[in-house]
């Protein structure tokens, strides 16, 4: 029985290498068989298929029955999901005992020197780095979700991202941490992105009644989110890009700042626009 492209390129996904993958799908719709059958099906070198389902039975994907020869059988497509998701925790665990094993050898070589090097660096330069939107911007944005420890808030356009923060937020939330949105108003949206804020809001209303929001009157000159501000100016932290109309977000850089100063002032900003230019209520389109 040929092995179909689509279930090999599925499997794959669980980071096994072709022939890995090859010899899966087979099994799974074979079932129990020998290494030469499988050789014979798939198209896979026989001085290589062994070598092939020593490793998927090491992952825990199939069982090797003993005998002469050997059979070898797959695991059902439940357990090689959750063998798949052991296997990825168990080398997450390994590779945090390794981090730690070398902690204080990496401390003792490279504290030093870091803090020499930093003694060179002005308050200018330390004031702000940055990442580019994307993938990059929303990791950052995740994890002020995950180190807030009282609040969050967040200035965005239509929150076209929010599924991909959405199990941070979640997070923060049941830490007892508060949220607040402040949205453009949709009638100054482009249609398609006013359509996104709708399905947006509507989700933080069924699903997150905790999250305060509400319609910013006017376009702001940034968006972005930033945690735990103090009119001490000794804490806070936030992620954001100034408003560009003519640069697409895929060629834009975020700006991160750990200025205490800076996310106090954003507070206040925010503040004012929350008090006095915003709408409480959705707006009509």
């Amino acid at each position: 029985m040929g092995t179909r492209t689509g279930s090999t390129e599925l499997l794959q996904q669980l980071d096994l290498k072709e022939y890995e993958a090859t010899a899966l799908a087979h099994l799974l719709s074979a079932g129990r068989t020998t290494a030469p059958d499988i050789s014979e099906a798939t198209g896979i070198p026989n001085a290589r298929v062994y070598g092939v389902l020593d490793s998927l039975a090491d992952y825990g994907f199939i069982k090797v029955i003993p005998g002469r020869p050997k059979q070898y059988q797959p695991k059902s497509p439940e357990e090689i999901l959750e063998r798949a998701k052991e296997n990825r925790r168990q080398q997450y665990e390994d590779y945090c005992n390794d981090v730690d094993r070398l902690q204080e050898e990496f401390l003792d070589e490279f504290r030093p020197l870091y803090n020499q090097a930093d003694e060179d660096v002005t308050p200018t330069a330390e004031l702000f780095h940055v990442v580019d939107v994307g993938d990059p911007s929303e990791t950052e944005t995740r994890q002020l979700y995950q180190n807030a420890s009282e609040e969050v808030y967040v200035i965005t356009n239509s929150f076209a991202y929010f599924d991909d923060v959405e199990s941070a937020v979640n997070a923060a939330l049941d830490r007892g941490i508060d949220v607040s949105v402040l949205f453009l108003d949709p009638r100054k949206l482009p249609e398609e992105k006013a359509a996104v804020q709708v399905d947006i809001v509507d989700e933080i209303a069924s699903e997150y009644p905790a999250i305060d929001y509400r319609f910013s009157e006017a376009v702001l000159p940034w968006r972005g989110t930033f945690i735990d501000p103090s009119m001490n100016y000794d804490s806070g932290k936030a992620i954001f890009l100034v408003e560009e109309t003519d640069v697409p977000d895929h060629k834009r850089q975020a700006a991160i700042t750990e200025n205490g100063s800076f996310v106090a002032g954003m507070k206040r900003y925010f503040d004012l626009i929350w008090r006095y230019e915003s709408l409480e209520p959705q707006p009509s389109v």
